[in-house]
C-alpha cells in the first residue's frame, strides 16, 4: 500500500533524477569548456616553457605542467575536445554500418539473416582492440584511421539490436494491417518500422560514445592512435607516463580523471534514456 502511494514514489524516483541533474551539468560543463576554452584561456595549449616544467597543482596551473611545460588543465580542455569529437564520429559510423546490417537481416529473414549474423558472431570473436590495432597500422596512424577502426569493430551490436526490432515489429498487428491495406515493403519501412527503430539507433549512439573515447585512449596509450601533435587525452596519459617516475603524477592523472568523469556523465544519461524508451526497464524500476 504505501509503496503505491504517490509520494512514496516521488520519494524512490528522487535519487535517480539528482544523478541525472548530476551527470547532465557535468556534461554540459565539459562540452562548454570544451567549445569556449579558446576564449576563456587564449593561451597557446601546445606553448613548450622549459623553466616551468612539472610544477604541481596551484592557482596559475589548476592541474599543475607536464614535461615541456604546459599547462595540464589547458591541454585536457584541447584533448577533450579531439577524443569527443572521434568518439562522436565514431559511434555514428558504427551506428551507420549496424543500422545497415542489422536492417538487411531483419527485413528480407531467411538465409539472408543466417548469413549476415554469422558475419556478426565471426567478427564478434575477434578481440576488439587487436582488431583495432590492425586496421591503425594498416593505414598508418591518423585521426580517419582511428575513426574507421573504431567503426568497424564497434557496429555488432547496433546491429543485432536494430534486428531484434524489426523482427519483432514485422510480427506486430499493425504491419499485418498494413500489408492488407495493400501497402508496399518501402512503405511499411519508412512508415511503420524506422519510426520505433529510429529512437535505438540514437540510443545506441549515445552509449558508443563512451566505448569510442575508451577506444581511442587505448590506441593513443599504446602510441598508435592519433598522431603526437593533436593533444588528445590519450596522447597525454602516454606522455605523461615518464613522469610518475619523477612524483609528477598530476600529468597522467589529471586526463585520465577526464576521460572517467565525462564517459561516466554520457553513460548515465543515456541510461536514464534507456528507462524511458524501455517499459520494461521501467517497470523494473518502479516495482
Amino acid at each position: 500500500m504505501l509503496d503505491a502511494l504517490p509520494g512514496r514514489r516521488i520519494l524512490r524516483l528522487r535519487p535517480g533524477h539528482a544523478g541525472t541533474l548530476v551527470a547532465a551539468t557535468v556534461l554540459t560543463a565539459a562540452i562548454v569548456a570544451c567549445v569556449l576554452a579558446p576564449v576563456l584561456w587564449p593561451l597557446d595549449q601546445s606553448a613548450i616553457s622549459l623553466d616551468q616544467t612539472r610544477l604541481p597543482p596551484s592557482w596559475a596551473h589548476p592541474a599543475g605542467t607536464d614535461d615541456l611545460g604546459r599547462d595540464v588543465a589547458l591541454r585536457a580542455l584541447y584533448g577533450l575536445r579531439v577524443s569527443l569529437l572521434v568518439g562522436a564520429v565514431a559511434a555514428l559510423v558504427a551506428t551507420v554500418i549496424g543500422g545497415i546490417v542489422g536492417g538487411i537481416a531483419g527485413t528480407l529473414g531467411g538465409r539472408v539473416d543466417r548469413l549476415l549474423m554469422r558475419v556478426v558472431d565471426t567478427v564478434a570473436a575477434l578481440p576488439h582492440l587487436l582488431l583495432g590495432i590492425f586496421i591503425v597500422a594498416m593505414l598508418r596512424p591518423s585521426l580517419g584511421a582511428v575513426i574507421a577502426s573504431i567503426g568497424v569493430t564497434h557496429w555488432l551490436s547496433t546491429a543485432r539490436i536494430v534486428r531484434s526490432e524489426l523482427l519483432s515489429l514485422r510480427n506486430r498487428p499493425f504491419i499485418d494491417a498494413a500489408i492488407s491495406g495493400g501497402a508496399g515493403r518501402r512503405r511499411i519501412l519508412t512508415r511503420h518500422l524506422l519510426p520505433h527503430v529510429l529512437p535505438r539507433l540514437a540510443l545506441a549512439t549515445t552509449l558508443m560514445i563512451p566505448h569510442a573515447v575508451w577506444h581511442e585512449t587505448a590506441l593513443s596509450f599504446l602510441g598508435l592512435g592519433l598522431p603526437p601533435h593533436l593533444a588528445s587525452l590519450g596522447n597525454m596519459i602516454n606522455d605523461g607516463q615518464g613522469s610518475l617516475l619523477t612524483g609528477a603524477w598530476w600529468a597522467s592523472i589529471a586526463p585520465g580523471a577526464v576521460i572517467v568523469v565525462v564517459t561516466l556523465a554520457i553513460a548515465a544519461l543515456a541510461a536514464r534514456w534507456r528507462e524511458h524508451l524501455d517499459p520494461r526497464v521501467r517497470a523494473e524500476l518502479e516495482l
